[in-house]
């Protein structure tokens, strides 16, 4: 009988430990990888300190837009951090994400920025400068489907904000972005899929990609491979975050999921996304890491396309102007 009810004690001590370490999901874009792999061990520390509890946070990376499909499929996030605000608002018009996402958190629920940036070959053989130099005859542009990724809308927006800040109209910038296109020789899937087509397979004269990804290119394939060239003008690529409710109703990890997107705007989560040459929100880590943020004039979506899901039914989704100028080669 004492035995049975050692057994049944360990038992419990083992539900128990397993109960307190709750898992968290959270599922993100393509080249977000390295910044929440440092900032999850941050959070993990930082729950544990305050709370007394462990947790686990996995991650799942992709382009953006396949992820925010595969969690409307079923995948089970608890939490979204994406790079554009349309993949929410997917997610909140079928009901996975609370339909007033945006003020759940401060900054419209997006504790981060981005813009894209050119990267070119070590020594930048073409000597590639603004977006003028990308609708040259002979060279070769790598960029993400903007059907698959933010990365690639972003892309585009900002080569069509280029246009419309210089002075040019809608039929300037269409014609502009007409020529990119054609200099494109292979659409990538996503972020990370871009990169590997231009260090990888060797693959192209320039990427257009997040600023951020300047950092992960180092990491990965060793300082000195790339120069990041800074564009005169680009967009400011927000990134949104939000609890996955209907994951989190389940699992009853509503606190915890809220907790973790609520220390991305803490100082330390700042500093570490500006370390990974993610903007932060807070001016004091944006002027500590002037250095790596250069000055350019940032263009909000809003000033030439409304909002992202305008700019969405516009130029993304099937018929629109992007169909228009670009045939799938």
């Amino acid at each position: 009988m004492t035995n049975f009810k050692h057994t049944l004690a360990v038992l419990a001590l083992v539900a128990g430990g397993t109960a307190s370490a709750q898992t968290l999901l959270n599922v993100s874009y393509d080249v977000a990888r390295e910044f929440y792999k440092d900032y999850n061990a941050a959070f993990v520390a930082h729950y544990k300190k305050t709370t007394g509890k462990d947790v686990k946070v996995d991650q799942s990376h992709a382009g953006s837009s396949a992820q925010a499909r595969a969690v409307n499929d079923g995948l089970e996030a608890d939490v979204v951090t994406m790079n554009t605000t349309t993949d929410v608002d997917f997610l909140a018009e079928k009901g996975v994400v609370a339909k007033d996402w945006t003020k759940r958190f401060p900054n419209n629920a997006a504790p981060t920025t981005s813009t894209m940036l050119f990267l070119t070959r070590n020594g930048n053989p073409k000597g590639i400068k603004d977006w003028d130099d990308l609708i040259k005859p002979g060279i070769q542009v790598v960029v993400v489907n903007p059907k698959t990724g933010g990365n690639g809308r972003m892309a585009y927006l900002a080569a069509w904000s280029y246009v419309r800040k210089k002075g040019g109209t809608d039929a300037d910038a269409a014609e502009f972005v007409k020529k990119l296109y054609a200099n494109v020789p292979v659409l990538a899937r996503g972020g990370r899929d871009a990169t590997a087509v231009f260090l990888q397979r060797n693959i192209g004269d320039v990427l257009v990609t997040f600023e951020s990804e300047v950092v992960s290119v180092d990491r990965e394939f060793g300082v000195g491979k790339v120069d990041a060239i800074h564009p005169s003008v680009s967009i400011v690529a927000e990134n949104p975050v939000a609890v996955v409710e209907r994951t989190v109703a389940k699992k009853g990890t509503s606190e915890l999921a809220k907790g973790y997107l609520d220390y991305l705007y803490s100082e330390e989560g700042q500093e570490i996304a500006a370390k990974h040459a993610i903007r932060p929100r807070s001016p004091a880590v944006l002027k500590k890491y002037a250095q790596t943020f250069k000055p350019l004039t940032l263009v909000p979506v809003s000033e030439y396309f409304g909002s992202l899901s305008e700019a969405q039914k516009v130029h993304f989704n099937d018929g629109g102007q992007f169909d228009k100028i670009y045939t799938v080669k």
